[in-house]
């Protein structure tokens, strides 16, 4: 049976980490506990449970902190684990039972990750597959009975463990920091990470969190290297960034580009945003329900979910003001319409998977 090192990088996470280390300690065969700077009793809980417990300053770096982290371990594989994650009775003991049958070859696990919707900053789904367990020390051979080569991509087990993740307040602020203060200090973004910065902007941003990276997917419009998808991520974000700067002839050279050639529910949204502060809310009501209804989201799911329902129910009952003296029947009729849009967007829901 393999033996597993569970590894947290973790600050301030005292009211929360004792119930994640009892989900944790009937699998564990060592706990290690990296502090990036607790104020509260964070290490006085994780005595509890370990006597491996490090100090390391904060660098702003996550990855930084989780190699630091894997350093200390001595399992045959490696667990990484946050504080705000919980496994129930059922799902440790599949993870008991995996213990004792995993193939030695197998280099990564992933796990069911249940994100509860309400402080999300993230996902675009309730379930996701993510790649839990680790092996520490990966044995490389070679593969191919001719022209034979070194095996390099890992063998991954998907798991049907579910890992529940329950986030405690909203740390959109700061990641979002994070990822610009990673860019401005000239550390390149890797497409994931790339992609995390647009999907946390539409989830978590404000319209500052927007301004602010306007810069970095600019950059990503002039790099070349960039793949279609990355400039897909960029344009969804910049046409939100020059609607909101109030740059009216970027905004169309970005959202026009992208009608032509891969339309999507986030550019039509911000068409009609566009058109909705511009007092046309027939026009913005059209791209609304391109967005709802013609397009896909591309980067937040809920672009062309109950976002666009919702705002073409207000451009519904802007419309319905219009006639409230000169023909109630209409007004009523928008207000109806409104209302049906809005018990629509109300029955809507996260999908579970993406």
């Amino acid at each position: 049976m393999i033996k597993i090192s569970v590894c947290m990088i973790v600050k301030d996470e005292g009211l929360r980490l004792g119930a994640c280390l009892d989900s944790l300690k009937c699998i564990a065969d060592e706990i290690i506990i990296v502090d990036t700077g607790s104020k509260d009793d964070t290490k006085d809980v994780a005595k509890e449970y370990t006597d491996k417990i490090f100090d390391y300053p904060w660098r702003n770096d996550f990855a930084a902190a989780r190699n630091f982290a894997f350093s200390k371990a001595s399992g045959d594989y490696i667990y990484s684990a946050d504080a705000d994650e919980v496994i129930d009775p059922a799902n440790q003991e599949k993870f008991k039972q995996l213990k004792q049958v995993i193939l030695p070859e197998i280099d990564v696990v992933t796990m069911k990750y249940i994100n509860y919707m309400d402080t999300n900053t993230a996902y675009n789904s309730k379930i996701e597959l993510r790649p839990k367990l680790y092996k520490r020390l990966r044995t490389l051979k070679w593969v191919d009975p001719i022209h034979e080569t070194v095996q390099l991509d890992p063998i991954v087990y998907d798991s049907d463990i579910e890992i529940m993740h329950k986030a405690h307040g909203n740390h959109a602020k700061r990641d979002l920091a994070v990822l610009l203060d990673t860019f401005d200090s000239g550390k390149p973004f890797s497409k994931k990470l790339h992609g995390m910065y647009a999907k946390e902007l539409f989830i978590a941003g404000d319209d500052t969190d927007f301004l602010k990276a306007t810069h970095v997917f600019e950059e990503t419009m002039k790099d070349s290297m960039r793949s279609q998808d990355e400039r897909d991520e960029a344009a969804c974000v910049l046409a939100r960034c020059y609607r909101l700067s109030g740059d009216s002839d970027e905004f169309f050279k970005v959202c026009l580009k992208n009608i032509a050639t891969t339309p999507c529910a986030e550019i039509c949204i911000e068409l009609g945003e566009y058109f909705f502060a511009h007092g046309d809310f027939d026009e913005a009501a059209i791209w609304f329900q391109n967005a709802a209804t013609e397009t896909e989201s591309f980067v937040y799911v809920r672009s062309s979910g109950d976002l666009p329902l919702l705002r073409m129910a207000a451009c519904y009952k802007e419309i319905s003001y219009k006639f409230a003296n000169t023909d109630p029947m209409m007004a009523r009729q928008y207000i109806a319409e409104a209302e049906k849009l809005e018990e629509q967007a109300e029955k809507w829901e996260m999908p579970e998977e993406l």
